[in-house]
């Protein structure tokens, strides 16, 4: 069963704490500069409410109760601030391996610029590996040098390191996504593109604009 969690909205249509995801997207979905961070327990959340986004979201200074955030060093290129000029990549899985669909989504507004799936059967992983190859090929169809961002640490190692490293069964059963990511990896090695892909600051700056909703 997923962990219950409570979601923050300090700035958005309504602001206050909602039990559920989908309530939260309610109110920062096409909403300018919404400002909204989740968290593990209601008490958490309802101090952090009190005391203001700019002791919890985005670069504000952290309290001391949530301790300061040092990204790992992993290689991945992080910022301090969301880049709004930029799209959100993700991906909803039904188990794992399990089905998989992945989406694209405007940063600013939540509008979805590219939804792919149900693709019968893959992974997590895999699937955010397609949704920023799949971003990365659109921003250079439209000439764009807009930012992808992704909160998937091993999707983001994969596309710099134009390949994959994946324990899932190559069998027909996962034929759809196994020719998906062949595409994707020739993709990425045969093209270049000056865009940034960036690890999404999720406890920053609460979960990505594309999410799912489906923690």
């Amino acid at each position: 069963m997923a962990k219950q969690k409570y979601y923050v909205v300090w700035v958005g249509r309504k602001p206050g704490v909602y039990v559920n995801w989908a309530e939260c997207q309610e109110q920062i979905n096409k909403f300018d500069e919404a400002k909204f961070k989740s968290y593990e327990t209601k008490a958490a959340a309802d101090l952090a409410y009190k005391e203001g986004w700019k002791k919890h979201w985005g670069s504000g200074k952290k309290t001391s109760t949530s301790g300061s955030f040092k990204p790992k060093s992993t290689g991945i290129e992080t910022t301090e601030e969301i880049d709004y000029n930029s799209i959100s990549v993700d991906v909803g899985t039904s188990g794992n391996p399990g089905p998989v669909e992945y989406k694209g989504v405007d940063t600013q507004t939540g509008e979805v610029i590219f939804s792919v799936g149900p693709i019968a059967k893959g992974t997590n992983n895999l699937g955010e590996f397609l949704a920023i190859v799949h971003g990365l090929a659109h921003l250079q169809k439209i000439g764009s040098n807009k930012t992808v961002y992704s909160d998937s640490v091993n999707a983001l190692k994969w596309v710099k390191q134009k390949g994959v490293s994946s324990t899932l069964v190559k069998d027909e059963s996962t034929k759809e996504i196994w020719e998906l990511v062949d595409r994707a990896v020739l993709w990425l090695k045969s093209n270049t593109y000056s865009n940034k892909v960036v690890k999404w600051q999720t406890k920053q700056w609460g979960e990505i604009k594309a999410d799912y909703g489906r923690k």
